[in-house]
């Protein structure tokens, strides 16, 4: 996800390749009966949407528990750092294998790694010296979540028509949300009267993480399929790894504003390790954390379509929405930080103990802290993504943005679970969150001022 005039013609090239390569001209007639609705792309989109529904979505929802669903968070952030590192490496591989294997094998080979991670935590829960099991499998997600991204990027940039593009990506992530949503309703259901996740939990995890390693087996050949307009699917090539460096080496020469943006994407997933480790992971019990996890993840809903309700309001400006988002976000920073702060004041790692329940009168206040935890999370995603939008329009550098932002991203979790696997108090991480969120905002004002315009220029994108 992620590029000198030979350098130029080199990228215009690649725009152009993948255009004609996702845009058939050709009409062809469309198919009826059963195939008609087999090979129709709402309904790929929709097989798309549940695979990741059963692999990423569940990830979240265990992960959100705090701890794996386990007492002791250790193994969990070693697992989740070993996670991040491997898929900041993977991902600048990730194209090259999906170019030759396929989007559906690749798919399927990354689902995999899903299934294998939640079962190490089966077989943690029953062997409690299986910790390095579970690293393992932490290590090999990584690998496995580039291929399956890589993938599921490559057929959602192919079923759509351009005037789809809304209308399927809406599909696809509300699908895949509800995989953190319905994953903590069952842990919630089936821990509510337990101080430990139970096997089941995790027995009933790694079912539907299998069912979504099938799914792939079950898709269209995207080259069999025809779009709503008559033109037939044709999936596009990624770069090569050498390719992607040089993109990313390219897009940093002629757009260098986007450096500022760096701390904002390498903040991005950094608050994770707070939100369900150190707080929602240390003060509750495995029931309090899993309402708190379901109630996380539907406050991501509710923050997303929120801050992109705001962004995308064609009355106003673009510079305007672009600073009222930001202004948005900083205002959203120190409200959760600063209430956050009165909480995190009155324990460590050394001192909390007794956990907090849904029936105790300290819950609800922190429930809702939660909540805004949530908020601050989807509004921080989707305004990072419509800045890079609001910088560009040229698909190719619009990719190498991305590329920036996941590898910095993956980059800071890494670092951050580590930490927090060493023990490094709750309070230096909190305070780092804190401090590098804010950060991010401070860094990206100058480049919304010198950059962000009420249109995107020719100009703009050879700078």
């Amino acid at each position: 996800m992620s590029q000198s005039a030979s350098g130029a013609s080199a990228q215009g090239s690649r725009s152009s390749d993948a255009a004609s390569a996702i845009h058939s001209l050709d009409i062809h007639p469309q198919y009826r009966g059963f195939k008609g609705l087999y090979y129709n792309p709402v309904v790929q989109v929709y097989f798309l949407g549940f695979v990741c529904f059963m692999g990423p979505g569940l990830f979240n929802a265990l992960t959100g528990l705090g701890g794996g669903g386990r007492l002791d968070a250790t193994t969990n952030s070693n697992a989740n750092s070993a996670l991040y590192a491997t898929f900041a490496v993977a991902a600048f591989f990730a194209g090259s294998i999906n170019n030759v294997l396929g989007s559906r094998l690749t798919l399927l080979i990354g689902s995999t790694g899903y299934a294998l991670y939640i079962g190490s935590y089966l077989a943690y829960n029953i062997h409690p010296n299986a910790g390095g099991f579970v690293i393992g499998a932490g290590a090999v997600l990584g690998i496995c979540a580039g291929l399956l991204w890589t993938a599921q990027g490559s057929l959602m940039l192919a079923y759509p028509t351009e005037h789809q593009k809304g209308k399927f990506i809406g599909i696809f992530w509300s699908i895949f949300n509800l995989g953190g949503v319905v994953g903590a309703a069952v842990s919630l259901g089936n821990n509510f009267d337990n101080t430990v996740l139970s096997n089941g939990t995790y027995i009933g995890f790694l079912v539907l993480t299998g069912i979504g390693v099938l799914i792939p087996l079950l898709m269209a050949d995207p080259r069999k399929m025809i779009r709503s307009d008559g033109t037939r699917v044709v999936t596009p090539r990624h770069p090569s790894w050498r390719t992607e460096f040089y993109g990313l080496w390219f897009t940093l020469r002629t757009d260098p504003w986007i450096v500022l943006l760096f701390p904002m994407f390498f903040a991005s997933n950094w608050f994770y390790t707070w939100q369900f480790s150190d707080y929602n992971g240390a003060l509750f019990t495995i029931r309090a954390r899993a309402l708190n996890n379901l109630v996380y993840w539907l406050s991501q809903i509710v923050g997303s379509v929120s801050i992109g309700f705001l962004l995308d309001q064609r009355g106003l400006s673009r510079r305007f929405r672009a600073f009222s988002g930001w202004l948005v976000l900083l205002v959203m920073v120190f409200v959760v930080h600063t209430w956050a702060f009165f909480y995190q004041r009155h324990y460590t790692r050394e001192t909390v103990s007794d956990k907090i329940d849904i029936h105790e009168s300290p819950y609800v206040s922190r429930l809702w802290l939660y909540i805004f935890c949530g908020l601050l999370d989807a509004m921080w995603q989707t305004t990072a993504y419509w800045f890079m939008g609001a910088m560009s329009n040229d698909p190719a550098k619009l990719a190498n943005f991305s590329g920036f932002y996941k590898s910095l991203q993956s980059a800071g979790a890494a670092g951050i679970w580590r930490a927090d696997a060493v023990k490094l108090p709750y309070m230096n991480i909190f305070i780092s969150t804190w401090v590098l969120l804010v950060a991010g905002l401070v860094f990206a004002l100058p480049m919304i001022h010198m950059r962000v315009k009420d249109t995107t220029e020719d100009v703009d994108e050879t700078l």
